[in-house]
């Protein structure tokens, strides 16, 4: 199980190593499953570490094109489902949209912090939120598939800026 403090990106961030480090965790853990990491699958993966944000799609599909000509819609979907399927990648069902994975190759419960304000997110990785989430689960007799949880709110950032978000 993984543990990690949840942060979100600050100023000191090296986000040209973060993201190679994402890349090569990727390319070593399609080896260790001998999958392909494709070309396409591939830059769907560079476009959603590009920022710590969520991206939908559609939106990919558009960063894909680059001025050129767009690829099918379908050819996105089929490479989101094998980075999901490797657990390269989350949906985030609150928001329609999908992001790169903190803890590739790690089984994990996800639970995300959404900034309402600047659209951050960071992932947690928390053991007891997930358990607890399986034992309420477990008291409803249901039966966990995903456990992942969407929190909404605002990051340091944002709200240093404009005070607290609802609670």
């Amino acid at each position: 199980m993984v543990t990690a403090t949840p942060s979100f990106p600050s100023t000191q961030h090296d986000h040209a190593s973060c993201v190679e480090r994402s890349l090569e965790a990727a390319e070593q853990l399609c080896r260790d499953h001998q999958a392909r990491l494709t070309p396409q699958r591939r830059r769907v993966l560079e476009i959603l570490l590009a920022d710590h944000v969520a991206v939908g799609a559609y939106e990919i599909v558009d960063r894909l094109a680059d001025g050129g000509r767009r690829p099918a819609p379908t050819i996105v979907y089929r490479a989101l489902e094998f980075l999901i399927e490797l657990g390269l990648v989350h949906r985030l069902a609150s928001l329609n949209a999908f992001i790169a994975c903190g803890h590739p190759g790690a089984v994990h419960g996800a639970q995300f912090l959404i900034c309402d304000s600047c659209g951050l997110v960071t992932e947690l990785a928390d053991p007891a939120l997930t358990a607890a989430v399986r034992e309420a689960a477990e008291r409803a007799d249901f039966d966990v598939v995903r456990p992942i949880v969407e929190v909404a709110g605002r990051c340091p950032a944002c709200r240093s800026q404009g005070g607290r978000a609802d609670a």
